[in-house]
């Protein structure tokens, strides 16, 4: 018997096909790529369903629809007028009454000298859109899932970020805005200057209690940037930023003249000295802090516009006028020596001027250093309107009219939180500010996180010495404020009620 060869030829040829990949027609891929897209689509909603559900985010716009139905309208004759003037990157010490020198501003002065001012006044962010949240809703921006500047995504944006909701395109619709609320209280609301809490459909300022709206939706440095009159736009870039501040002023004092007859709240929210910096050319090249000192001298002159404005039409003393920065100064601006600036989560971050004026209510040249944040201006115009805090929702400002009346010196709350995007990074109980392990302000190692740091905010207001190893019984407690904090933000992320 002959024995099998390895080279023996097999009994059939093999399947010249077997070996050959299929051919993939243009029909075939196009409907593979289709189903693909679908199924990541699908995959995109179902996750951001679930970072939603999972994440304490799902919106609850009925609650807001019956919060704000339940607002009854006030006596015309009994409601105040109401103008909050933001302004944006200014630091403590860039007005004369708060010390500085290089700036001259007149007419801010002498608003301090005719009301109140508060010196320990802090923004509620150290950057712009969760600070502007904090103050329309009462709340720490975290509840607000306002954690960073909104403006609309590059093209490295378009995944997890926006897809998944990790990031609002603004502030969300179930969220009660002061000018929602003021508007079904009676009030003709109107925005003059910069909103930066949406740039599209829903999140608009018409659709969120603004009777009138007259600006840019996102900051200045942004393109494109145009100025709208409501939803039209009025001037397309490029925009003369030259003359931004004069005509603001013209449409700020329109709508009070308009409104004269009846309750009005403006939100006067100036876009400088945000950079770029202008000024006209009436202010340019006049004060000794260079262009950004210009920009703010013109500021306060718009400022002096509007209480020229009140006089002229007898509104003094019906009037509450407020003034305060949305966070410290960025590249140039005083913080009156305070440690860090514009999204640092240190003082001069979050240290921001403040004075208030309403004549024959607030007493003249009254100053206090009570802690307070700007989320207790919503607590305040709601109590000057006659109307009690939403109880439906966690709201984190309290009424600071009887502080600005001159009604003691008790601390509003304890303690205050500092946030630092998502981050809760700070604490301060009475002098006692503790920072948890963060990347600081240190320009030899600014990316590797420093701390914890402890400081006396009395003996030590610009954060110069560490004192938690001496004060470790007092490190011990603030850490824990913040553990308690964080425990039931997760719990509650929204801070429904």
């Amino acid at each position: 018997m002959r024995g099998k060869s390895l080279t023996s030829i097999p009994d059939r040829a093999p399947d010249e096909n077997k070996n050959q990949k299929p051919r993939i027609t243009r029909r075939d891929f196009l409907k593979t790529s289709l189903a693909a897209g679908g199924g990541l689509l699908a995959a995109a909603g179902l996750g951001r369903h679930l970072v939603n559900v999972f994440g304490g985010k799902e919106y609850d716009q009925p609650r807001t629809d019956t919060l704000l139905k339940s607002i009854a309208a006030g006596d015309p004759q009994e409601l105040p007028n109401i103008i909050v003037i933001f302004a944006d990157d200014m630091g403590l010490g860039d007005l004369g009454s708060f010390g500085s020198q290089a700036i001259r501003t007149p007419f801010l002065d002498q608003m301090a000298a005719e009301g109140a001012s508060l010196t320990s006044f802090y923004a509620s962010a150290p950057v712009c859109s969760p600070s502007r949240a904090g103050l329309l809703t009462g709340r720490y921006p975290v509840r607000t899932l306002v954690f960073d500047v909104i403006q609309p995504p590059g093209p490295l944006d378009w995944g997890f970020q926006y897809i998944l909701g990790a990031v609002p395109h603004g502030i969300p619709e179930d969220e009660a805005l002061l000018p929602e609320i003021l508007q079904r209280r009676g009030y003709r609301t109107g925005l003059v200057g910069k909103w930066h809490l949406g740039w599209e459909s829903p999140h608009l300022p018409n659709e969120n209690g603004f009777d009138f709206f007259y600006g840019g939706l996102l900051s200045h440095d942004t393109h494109p940037y145009h100025i709208y009159r409501n939803t039209d736009i009025e001037m397309k870039e490029p925009i003369d930023f030259d003359r931004l501040t004069k005509t603001l002023t013209r449409e700020a004092v329109n709508f009070i003249s308009e409104n004269k007859d009846t309750p009005f709240f403006l939100y006067y929210a100036q876009p400088f000295p945000h950079v770029p910096l202008h000024a006209s050319e009436d202010f340019r090249g006049q004060s000794e802090g260079g262009l950004y000192g210009d920009s703010v001298e013109e500021l306060d002159w718009s400022v002096g516009e509007i209480f020229k404005t009140l006089k002229q039409l007898g509104l003094d003393e019906k009037t509450l006028v407020i003034f305060t920065s949305d966070n410290g100064p960025w590249w140039e601006g005083s913080t009156d020596g305070l440690r860090g600036r514009k999204n640092m989560p240190f003082e001069g971050g979050f240290h921001v001027p403040f004075i208030a004026r309403w004549t024959g209510v607030i007493p003249a040249g009254l100053a206090s250093d009570v802690p307070a944040m700007n989320f207790d201006l919503f607590a305040a115009c709601l109590s000057a309107a006659g109307l009690p805090l939403p109880a439906d929702r966690v709201i984190d400002g309290v009424d600071l009219l009887p502080l600005l009346k001159g009604a003691g010196a008790d601390p509003l709350r304890e303690p205050l939180y500092y946030y630092k995007g998502r981050n809760l990074t700070a604490v301060r109980s009475g002098d006692w500010k503790y920072y948890r392990r963060h990347t600081t302000d240190s320009g030899a190692y600014p990316f590797f996180p420093q701390g914890p740091f402890l400081f006396n905010l009395q003996t030590d207001p610009y954060e110069s010495y560490d004192l938690s190893e001496t004060h470790p019984d007092i490190v011990q407690g603030l850490a824990a404020l913040l553990d308690r904090q964080d425990l039931q933000n997760e719990a509650n992320p929204r801070g429904w009620l």
